[in-house]
């Protein structure tokens, strides 16, 4: 087990990891997550003592990394794939690790084996692909057979098969009893693979949670309601009715209402009562990316700007009409909603009154084991709300095409690779 209790780690003026306290238990694959600069990578370096914390401290299996035993056969870890000598074979840099460590070399070919290298072991691995450099540093984790596995960005460069083959290592060594601690920033691989997730935000926590109570408390699931489009009064109807029953009722881009603050069965009985048809009547679950972009939105510190394009664009001939300008891709249809805005909550529609609200605390509850902070009572129920584009004013007729002059085909581009030319 991984315990870290008021770990702070400072640069000078810069505060990368200020008081940060969690613990990874065995069995489970722990998600690592936070915006670029949060400080993930520098509380990986202090787990593996690379780093000295300036204050706290962190454990594994109860010891500081250095005074761990033999610590590369306890504990392996993937920061850099990149920290491998170019000129050496892929076997030779196992085998350097190996002999370091007093591993029997014929762990060297069965890691070989695990990771897919065999047939390349006798290459340098300065000729190595970004994937087959992750599965290299993923074989040197491997090497000492440990309980303990630390991974920074594992995916980084692996085709579609690679990834369902970390994601199921990951998964393998977790039901062996090994505690696997995971950083990476694709919220769709996270959700399919970390059964627990920590997340930090400025160097500080977030989060400490299960990853489907981290999706509920920190996303607005709302009903999915249509009635008889050709019946307009009956979704009046409806409408009235859950309003009354204490329902927030919103409408959809494509006619359908968006109920918060009612479970379904309610919503069921209630449109029944009223006489009311339904349609439709689906739930809607946020995805961990929502509920992630949700909870670190505050503690971005790299934002894009519009870029204005100002004096870079040709001008117009005369006579030539602009393009008019091509909507979000999504948006304005069924499912597409706009980022929503900073400290809004919403809360779920099939959560019963009285039980924890967002960020796992009840309102106006103490904080979670390691101060995860709560929501506060009462926030917006609609923090998505979208109005619809406008339509572009129609665009006036096109003057006469000019007539068109023959152009000599262009070369074609030379393709070969440079692999391809040794």
């Amino acid at each position: 087990m991984i315990e870290a209790v008021g770990l702070t780690k400072r640069y000078g003026a810069k505060t990368a990891v200020y008081n940060l306290s969690f613990q990874v238990r065995p069995g489970a694959v722990t998600g690592f997550l936070g915006p670029n600069g949060s400080g993930k990578s520098t509380t990986m370096r202090m787990i593996l003592g690379l780093d000295n914390p300036t204050s706290g401290h962190v454990t594994i299996g109860g010891f500081p990394y250095r005074k761990l035993p033999n610590a590369p056969r306890q504990v392996g870890a993937l920061l850099d794939a990149k920290a491998v000598h170019g000129g050496r074979h892929a076997r030779n840099h196992l085998l350097c690790l190996a002999q370091l460590s007093g591993i029997p070399a014929r762990r060297v070919d069965e890691v070989l084996g695990v990771v897919g290298l065999q047939d390349v072991a006798r290459k340098r691995s300065k000729g190595f692909s970004l994937g087959m450099g992750q599965r290299l540093g993923i074989a040197a984790a491997l090497l000492g057979d440990p309980q303990v596995l630390l991974f920074d960005e594992p995916v980084n460069g692996l085709d579609p098969e690679g990834i369902l083959w970390v994601r199921n290592l990951m998964k393998s060594l977790a039901a062996e009893g090994r505690t696997v601690f995971v950083s990476s920033h694709l919220m769709s691989e996270m959700a399919l693979t970390a059964d627990h997730l920590i997340v930090i935000g400025r160097g500080q926590l977030l989060a400490d949670m299960n990853i489907k109570d981290f999706i509920s408390h920190n996303s607005a699931d709302f009903a999915r309601v249509r009635t008889p489009d050709t019946e307009p009064q009956q979704r009046e109807k409806l409408t009235a009715a859950l309003t009354e029953a204490g329902g927030q009722v919103l409408p959809e881009q494509d006619g359908a209402l968006r109920v918060t603050g009612l479970p379904l069965p309610r919503i069921s009985d209630l449109a029944h009562s009223a006489d009311v048809r339904l349609w439709e009547l689906s739930p809607h679950q946020a995805s961990l990316e929502e509920a992630y972009m949700r909870m670190t939105q505050g503690a971005v510190d790299y934002r894009s700007t519009i870029d204005q394009k100002a004096g870079l664009q040709q001008e117009l001939p005369p006579g030539a009409v602009p393009q008019p300008q091509m909507p979000v891709a999504g948006q304005g249809q069924p499912g597409w909603y706009a980022p929503p805005p900073p400290q809004q909550g919403g809360q779920p529609f099939s959560m019963p009154q009285g039980q924890p609200g967002p960020y796992g605390a009840p309102a106006g509850g103490a904080p979670g084991p390691y101060g995860a902070p709560s929501a506060p009572a009462g926030a917006d129920a609609n923090p998505y709300a979208q109005s619809a584009p406008q339509a572009p004013a129609q665009a006036p007729a096109q003057p006469p095409a000019a007539p068109a002059v023959p152009v000599a085909p262009a070369a074609a581009p030379d393709l070969t690779k440079p692999e391809d030319a040794r």
